[in-house]
């Protein structure tokens, strides 16, 4: 058998993009909450468009997200039945201190949580909590500027401690910071941060890069401190760039990109700054305030194990500009003619995660975790109300078959896969429900419409026997396309 029989399988999620119930049980809103469905998406999500109160022109999905703060019950019964082995999940920052700045936490979200955990673990499914999912208290941007202001690592270790001593026992799995290098790229969805006219933006954004780092270190220390049993992970965007040719300036391209996303998990992983990010802040006149506490902070906590999303594989060139260009996730790539792509333009890519365990494993040698794969598509159901998702099938297959041989030829030590948006949710990029990434079908539209009905997938039942096989049987040629869909 190629994986170890203690193997962690199962789904992942994001409270932004499922819980809905915004204004519920004491929470208070976030920017997540603030992201429009619709063209302006994209803008507020960059910073450069400022939308800090809800515009009645604007339709805002993550209100009512697909209602999993009244149905998680039904939701996790679910996840059982595919015989999930662990559920990635996210807090609510605003549902635990509805402010940010709070004196005390809200009794009701911590106990919403709690009944979480305890749920899951009736069924024997580990929780994976991602302590910071593109999460920041609307109250902490409005009144602090949010990452880009040093009170926000207090803020967040008094929340971090908070969560970590009341699931004491309940949670040993806890990653950090969600996808921390989309700081960069989306700088409001991955910090609350929205530019000021005249501003460096490239000095706020590793400004603010640096409290978040200083604040997942001493989450991780409050976190060993508390309870040895304690597992903490960071987790990157992941996704390596393919030079485009063999000419040496576009394979120095690629190194340079990668090393964007890999200077954070340098810093969580080996507890200090790398020399080319140091390199870069002086070369380009970026005047980031480290003082000298941090530097000891940083060192005194690396990770656990390095957790990571992939969906595609990018490709540059020092003349990007030449070629045509596509997307990967939120990043800007060359399309590569050797690979497919899906209906949103993300490239398929199944190699890649092979290479990016390797090239992270080689870098690290810490346990790694497949935290989010996954196919985002349009699902068209039959006369019956059945989702064929073959092409769902075939794409998850693909990816496993690539990190199975990373285990078993490489000698990859990988704890886990957990799929994206393992029930359809609320998609990070574009807000929509059409772009669906689940096992389970909810009933809801791009415009909110739909009755939140749960129904199973074709791939409910292959990735049942996908973790029942222990990832030995990949084949859907027995899976019927006539069965019950009911949730049951």
């Amino acid at each position: 058998m190629t994986l170890p029989e203690n193997f962690l399988w199962g789904g992942a999620t994001a409270a932004n993009q499922v819980e809905g119930g915004v204004l519920e049980g004491g929470r208070g809103l976030a920017n997540i909450d603030m992201m429009p469905c619709g063209s302006d998406r994209k803008k507020v999500a960059a910073g450069t468009m400022k939308m800090l109160e809800w515009d009645d022109n604007y339709y805002y999905p993550a209100k009512e997200a697909i209602d999993m703060y009244h149905r998680y019950m039904e939701d996790i019964k679910l996840f059982a039945k595919m015989g999930f082995k662990v559920y990635r999940m996210s807090l609510s920052w605003s549902r635990i201190f509805p402010n940010g700045d709070d004196a005390e936490p809200n009794e009701e979200g911590l106990l919403f949580y709690e009944n979480i955990f305890n749920e899951l673990h009736k069924y024997g499914i580990e929780p994976l909590v991602t302590i910071a999912h593109f999460d920041v208290p609307l109250n902490l941007i409005k009144k602090y500027g949010s990452w880009r202001n040093r009170k926000l690592i207090d803020f967040y270790a008094q929340y971090a401690r908070t969560v970590l001593t009341r699931y004491k026992g309940l949670v040993k799995y806890w990653l950090t910071i969600n996808e921390i290098n989309i700081l960069l790229h989306q700088p409001f969805v991955g910090g609350g941060i929205v530019f000021e006219e005249g501003e460096n933006q490239e000095e706020v954004k590793y400004q603010a890069a640096h409290h978040q780092l200083v604040a997942s270190a001493l989450a991780t220390k409050i976190a060993h401190e508390l309870d040895q049993e304690n597992k903490v992970g960071c987790m990157l965007a992941g996704g390596n760039n393919y030079p485009y040719t063999c000419r040496p300036e576009d394979y120095q391209e690629a190194i340079n990109r990668d090393r964007e996303g890999y200077f954070f998990i340098d810093v969580q992983a080996r507890g200090k700054y790398p020399n080319y990010a140091l390199k870069k802040f002086e070369r380009e006149n970026l005047h980031i305030i480290i003082e000298p506490e941090d530097v000891k902070i940083l060192a005194s906590a690396p990770v656990d194990f390095v957790s990571f999303s992939y969906y595609s594989s990018r490709t540059v060139s020092a003349h990007s500009e030449d070629y045509e260009h596509t997307t990967g996730n939120i990043f800007g790539t060359i399309k590569n003619p050797n690979l497919p792509s899906t209906e949103w333009g993300w490239q398929i890519d199944p190699l890649g995660l092979r290479n990016s365990l390797n090239q992270m494993y080689d870098r690290y040698q810490k346990p790694l975790f497949i935290v989010e794969n996954g196919l985002g598509a349009v699902d068209v159901p039959d006369e019956n109300g059945f989702i064929d998702d073959e092409y769902r099938i075939d794409y998850i297959r693909k990816h496993i078959q690539a990190f199975k041989d990373a285990v078993e030829i490489d000698g990859i030590e990988l704890l886990g896969y957990t799929t994206w948006g393992c029930v359809d949710l609320i998609a990070a990029s574009t807000g929509q429900m059409s772009k669906r990434y689940g096992f389970i079908h909810v009933d809801r539209d791009d415009e909110g419409n739909g009755t939140m009905k749960r129904t199973k997938k074709k791939s409910f039942y292959w990735y049942k026997q996908v973790i029942e096989s222990n990832g030995e049987n990949l084949t859907s040629d027995n899976i019927s396309t006539s069965i019950d869909t009911t949730v049951k």
